[in-house]
């Protein structure tokens, strides 16, 4: 039997640990927000790393965006060395989980298994792939002792809110610096036969019109805000959707909706703030003098960012040149350039040689509509040499009744223990 049918059979043989592994990490509610149980879960994989015989660093983003002393940012960054000097290959997997949301119809954190299925929040995004990776590189450690270069897993904090106390903390530290590793592989759930390459672009920015306060008797006096935002919207409506509508990319990305540029508005408020829960008052008559719109611009890798910007002002000048008394601002909340890595790339071939292997057919080349912590890898880190690559379907991710395949798992464990051998020359 060759290395890659003993790697392949070895960690079907070991399907139990892997679903045991994932029960045991969805188990631990690592919300976020507001950032829960961090510290927990890199205890855990600090512990299971260990036992494999890696060098572990457990390393909180002290001042980082979100990170505090009720909430700390922990990371858990684990390294394995070859018997020779070589490259490393890097296993990212972000540690967070978004709200559990309603609608469930198991335990969100009980890890059941039922029908082939582990079920909970965070299952399919991304427990399910962490697992995987470190099953994989358990497996290979073992049946390739000898093989040249490192192994790095991380746990990472705050993906799901932007990856500031995460990845791009580590980054900005060095962790992830082309001196220190060479490639780069994020276990999101793209669907186990699929490779992704990148992600979209995406400029979140706040929209703030202005009026004047007045009576809500006698409006006439005052300014509405809000109902000049109205005509911002409906400038939106009329001239920026149809045009962004129109613009389509090279890029492969999915779902095919999200290969033009696209648009969400997503917040709006004007007038007073909202109370708290407990206020049984009414509101006071007050002509609102502000309103706030937070847009949420996802672009392709054919639009430069200066054009991004120009359009929303364009849209705004619009407004201004036929309405009286208006006036706004605008701020850059968010910016993040979108990156794809070429498909020669050796993380690239290597992957998608595993999958052949796995699978007997092609891998299939993707595109996020989203970003993921790519982005960091990439700005930060100078790296290019990445991909993510996981099992789970993207489509279940931030659902009710969120689960990961366990056959899926299985088999993508093998194309990661497949890649390594690849990468590191185990045998």
């Amino acid at each position: 039997m060759g290395i890659a049918d003993r790697l392949k059979a070895e960690i079907a043989a070991r399907e139990d640990d892997l679903v045991a592994l994932t029960q045991d990490l969805i188990r631990i509610p690592t919300l976020n927000p507001p950032g829960r149980e961090y510290r927990t879960i890199c205890d855990y994989l600090d512990r299971r790393l260990l036992r494999s015989g890696f060098h572990t660093e457990l390393i909180r983003a002290k001042g980082a965006l979100g990170d505090s002393d009720k909430y700390p940012r922990w990371n858990i960054v684990a390294r394995r060395e070859g018997k020779a000097s070589g490259q490393c290959v890097h296993f990212n997997s972000h540690i967070d989980v978004v709200e559990t949301g309603h609608g469930w119809t198991v335990d969100p954190f009980g890890g059941e298994v039922k029908d082939g299925k582990v079920y909970g929040r965070g299952a399919c995004d991304m427990k399910g792939g962490l697992a995987a990776s470190i099953i994989a590189a358990e497996v290979f450690i073992e049946l390739c002792p000898d093989y040249a270069g490192a192994i790095e897993i991380s746990g990472t904090a705050d993906e799901e809110s932007g990856g500031f106390g995460g990845v791009a903390y580590l980054a900005e530290k060095g962790y992830f610096s082309p001196e220190r590793v060479q490639h780069v592989i994020i276990p999101e759930p793209l669907n186990k036969d699929r490779i992704c390459l990148g992600h979209r672009g995406v400029w979140w920015a706040e929209v703030e019109t202005k009026g004047e306060i007045a009576h809500g008797s006698m409006p006439f006096l005052g300014d509405c805000a809000v109902r000049h935002m109205g005509a911002v919207l409906q400038e939106m409506e009329t001239s920026l959707f149809p045009a962004l509508a129109e613009k389509r990319t090279e890029m492969p990305v999915v779902p095919e909706g999200a290969r033009q540029s696209t648009l969400n508005i997503n917040s709006i408020h004007g007038g007073e703030p909202e109370q708290e829960e407990d206020y049984s008052g009414m509101p006071s008559p007050c002509v609102p003098d502000r309103c706030r719109m937070v847009i949420d611009r996802r672009f392709l890798i054919e639009e430069d960012i200066e054009e991004v910007q120009a359009e929303i002002r364009a849209v705004l000048e619009r407004v201004r040149d036929g309405r009286p008394g208006f006036d706004y601002e605008i701020t850059e909340l968010f910016r993040v350039l979108p990156t794809m890595t070429e498909r020669e790339a050796p993380v690239v071939t290597s992957v998608a040689g595993a999958v052949s292997e796995v699978f007997g057919r092609e891998a299939t080349y993707v595109v996020s509509p989203g970003t993921y912590d790519q982005k960091h890898i990439d700005r930060i880190g100078r790296l290019k040499n990445c991909i993510a690559y996981g099992p789970g379907i993207l489509d279940l991710a931030h659902k009710p009744d969120e689960y990961v395949g366990i056959e899926d798992m299985v088999q993508s464990a093998q194309v990661m223990a497949l890649a390594l051998n690849d990468l590191l020359g185990g045998a």
